[in-house]
């Protein structure tokens, strides 16, 4: 069990089944509240409901893309604030690599992606921040 996951709320979201059921299978150890979305509407609706902590987005999904996705949980919320959203996705263009940053992604990552690096990265993301240095 992950000390850093275990009770965090993850939404994975992508509309492959077999990959939903792999990071699903791979965070279930970790402690985590995992829930899933295979399209973008059902995404958003999830998201701006549960309040996940991490969202890890496919960028290509029916009803409304990842990018569309990406806009409505981050709007309006200061760059680090939660929901913290890893993107994947099987394009490789620079382009939306730059697109995605701009609209708050915290990692973006072309598939496939091995779910070790899934997980690190959540930690990381999810880890409390340090402790402040005492006043001098």
């Amino acid at each position: 069990m992950s000390e850093t996951l275990a009770g965090k709320k993850i939404l994975l979201v992508d509309d492959d089944n077999d990959i939903l059921i792999s990071m699903q299978a791979a965070f279930e150890p970790t402690g985590a509240v995992i829930e899933t979305a295979a399209n973008g509407n059902k995404a958003v609706e999830m998201a701006e409901k549960g309040q996940p902590d991490l969202v890890i987005l496919d960028m290509m999904l029916p009803g409304r893309s990842g990018f569309l996705v990406l806009e409505r949980i981050k709007a309006r919320k200061p760059k680090n604030a939660k929901p913290f959203v890893i993107m994947i996705t099987a394009n490789t263009g620079a382009r939306h690599k730059m697109y995605a940053e701009s609209q708050g992604v915290n990692e973006y990552f072309t598939k496939p992606v091995k779910m070790e690096k899934l997980i690190s990265t959540a930690e990381k993301l999810l880890a409390p921040p340090p402790p402040a240095p005492p006043p001098a």
